[in-house]
C-alpha cells in the first residue's frame, strides 16, 4: 500500500511551526498522539482523554493554546484545519515575550530567569504535569518575577491552583509594572474579582470560584492615548469559555512605572497555591 505524508506547517506570530498529521493512503493513519503547545509539537495526554479509544478525539483550549489530537482514521482535510485553528489562536494573542510551562524546569528549584521576592517556592510535579508552587505556610504575601521590563503594552497570563479550608480561602494574584504596580486578585473570601495599584484598591466587581480547581487570570496595561492609559482584567475558570470582553477596568492618567509580570499568593486558608503556564504577550487592543 503506497503511503502519502501530509505536512502542514503553519508559522503565527505566536506559536512555533506546526507540523501534524502522518497520513497513509485511503485516509487510514497510524494511531497519533500529540500535543501542540507554545513550546512546540510533544507526545502528551490530555485529561479526560484515554489512549484506548477508537475514536477521533480532539480538544483545544484557546486560553492556553494547546490542541490534542488522536486518530485512527482521520482524512487529511481534518488535520488541516485543526492545524490551522491553532495558527489562528496563536496569531489572535501575538508573539509571547515570554512563557513558562515548567515541563524542562528542574523539580525544588525555582527558573533562573525568574526573582523570587518573598516565598518558599519551587517547582513540583504531580502526574506529568509539573507547576511553581507556594506552600500554605507561613500566611503572608508572596510574589515572584518573571519577563521582561515594561510600563505598558503587555498583557500577563496564568492559570493558578488553590483550596479552601472551612471559611478561609487563598488570594490569587498576577501582576504587571514590578512591585508596587499594578495587581489583578481574585478574592474568593470576598467573592470579588479586584484591581490594585500597590496597596491602593482600584476597582472591584462580584467574581465566584471554585476551589480545588484551576483558574485564568488575565491582566494587561495598554496606552489609550497621550497621557491616558487602560488597565484591565479578567478570570475564568479552565474548561469554561474565556469572557469576550474585560471582567474590570481602570482609567489611569499617570504614566505607569517600568517592571516585570508576577503571580503573587496570599495562602490564608494555609493549603498551597499552584502557579502554571505564565505568560507575557503583547496587550491586545481592545
Amino acid at each position: 500500500m503506497n503511503s502519502v505524508r501530509l505536512g502542514v506547517a503553519a508559522r503565527s506570530a505566536a506559536f512555533t511551526p506546526l507540523q501534524l498529521a502522518v497520513l497513509k493512503a485511503r485516509d487510514q493513519v497510524q494511531p497519533v498522539l500529540l500535543s501542540y503547545g507554545r513550546s512546540g509539537l510533544k507526545p502528551a495526554l490530555p485529561p479526560g482523554v484515554t489512549a484506548t479509544s477508537d475514536r477521533t478525539l480532539a480538544k483545544s483550549d484557546a486560553a492556553t493554546g494547546n490542541c490534542w489530537l488522536r486518530t485512527t482514521g482521520i482524512c487529511a482535510t481534518a488535520a488541516l484545519v485543526l492545524g490551522l485553528f491553532a495558527t489562528a489562536v496563536g496569531a489572535a494573542e501575538g508573539k509571547p515575550l515570554y512563557q513558562n510551562d515548567f515541563e524542562k524546569a528542574e523539580v525544588g528549584k525555582v527558573p533562573d530567569d525568574m526573582m523570587v521576592l518573598e516565598g518558599a517556592f519551587a517547582v513540583k510535579s504531580e502526574g506529568t504535569n509539573r507547576f511553581l508552587d507556594l506552600p500554605g505556610a507561613p500566611v503572608d504575601d508572596f510574589s515572584v518575577l518573571f519577563g521582561p521590563t515594561e510600563s505598558a503594552g503587555v498583557a500577563v497570563t496564568a492559570r493558578v491552583f488553590g483550596t479552601n479550608l472551612k471559611r478561609r480561602a487563598p488570594v490569587l494574584a498576577v501582576g504587571l509594572n514590578g512591585v508596587g504596580g499594578y495587581e489583578l486578585q481574585l478574592a474568593p473570601a470576598k467573592k470579588a474579582l479586584e484591581l490594585f495599584k500597590g496597596e491602593e484598591r482600584l476597582a472591584s466587581v462580584p467574581c465566584t470560584w471554585e476551589s480545588g480547581t484551576w483558574t485564568w487570570l488575565r491582566l494587561q496595561v495598554r496606552q489609550v492615548k497621550d497621557g491616558a492609559w487602560k488597565v484591565e482584567g479578567k478570570a475564568w475558570k479552565q474548561g469554561a469559555p474565556e469572557p469576550a470582553g474585560w471582567m474590570i477596568a481602570f482609567d489611569e492618567q499617570t504614566e505607569p512605572p517600568a517592571g516585570r509580570a508576577m503571580v503573587s499568593g496570599h495562602p490564608f486558608s494555609g493549603t498551597p497555591i499552584r502557579f502554571d503556564d505564565l505568560r507575557v504577550s503583547p496587550a491586545s487592543g481592545h
